[in-house]
């Protein structure tokens, strides 16, 4: 296969990430994995496929995940930050620790991705961040995270404005509950959502009384809507945050 574009992706071993990654190589993308552990993901998807070592709460590990991809590819098309942490607290419960575990990955992370990328972007390039609907309402027990969050869609709209002169576009993808490992470890604390009920249950009980669809999107309808974004089909689309829900949340 003729690999003629290049993927950047933050948290693209696990979860979400995987699977974002793994469409864009089908696809016909190099693909460059940016996480803290090499779980062997890379060599799973193959020819046109690097992992590098990346904690994105460091700016200087984001930009030799950029520079890296740029020197193997002669450029870099689409810089996608997934790489996120989510977990539930009550405010009386939050301690600095998780304050700053959650704001430096979600939202730090996230800034010096964009502005990683826009260093090594062209016109046509393309910026997406992974946001949430928790970006855009709040819920109980989800005060941090929904924080880093509404910051990442902030991030979104205004480097769409700045960096739209020069031909590169930011969106952010805001998906509801996605079944993965870390979603479902995360349901299971005490102050979630699902208050102690068995996460499938939980969840098929969600998808049933809350989105319009009776049923939770999947990974890779997320990546679908990623690899639209980043495509000339949506050449006309900057600065906007787009549900991904089964219309649990209709704008």
């Amino acid at each position: 296969m003729d690999r003629s574009k290049t993927l950047v992706i933050t948290g693209g071993n696990k979860g979400m990430g995987k699977e974002i990654a793994r469409y864009f190589h089908k696809k016909g993308y190099n693909v460059f994995i940016g996480a803290r552990t090499d779980n062997g993901v890379a060599e799973e998807l193959g020819e046109g496929t690097f992992f590098v070592m990346t904690d994105v709460t460091k700016e200087e590990d984001l930009e030799r995940l950029a520079a890296t991809a740029a020197e193997k590819t002669g450029k870099i098309d689409v810089f996608i930050n997934c790489a996120g942490f989510s977990r539930w607290s009550a405010v009386q419960d939050v301690s600095e620790e998780f304050w700053d575990k959650m704001i430096n990955t979600n939202l730090k992370g996230t800034f010096f991705g964009c502005k990683v990328a826009s260093e090594y972007l062209g016109e046509g390039g393309s910026i997406i961040n992974l946001s949430s609907i928790a970006g855009k309402r709040g819920s109980a027990n989800n005060s941090v995270y929904c924080a880093s969050k509404f910051g990442v869609s902030g991030i979104t709209q205004a480097l769409a404005k700045e960096l739209g002169i020069r031909g590169i576009r930011v969106n952010a993808v805001c998906p509801v509950y996605i079944t993965t490992e870390g979603l479902i470890e995360a349901l299971k604390e005490p102050c979630s959502p699902a208050c102690g009920t068995e996460t499938v249950i939980y969840l098929e009980s969600f998808a049933s009384k809350d989105t319009a669809l009776k049923r939770l999107p999947t990974a890779e309808e997320v990546a679908k809507m990623c690899l639209f974004l980043a495509s000339d089909e949506a050449s006309a689309i900057t600065g906007q945050c787009i549900n991904v829900d089964c219309g649990v949340f209709p704008q």
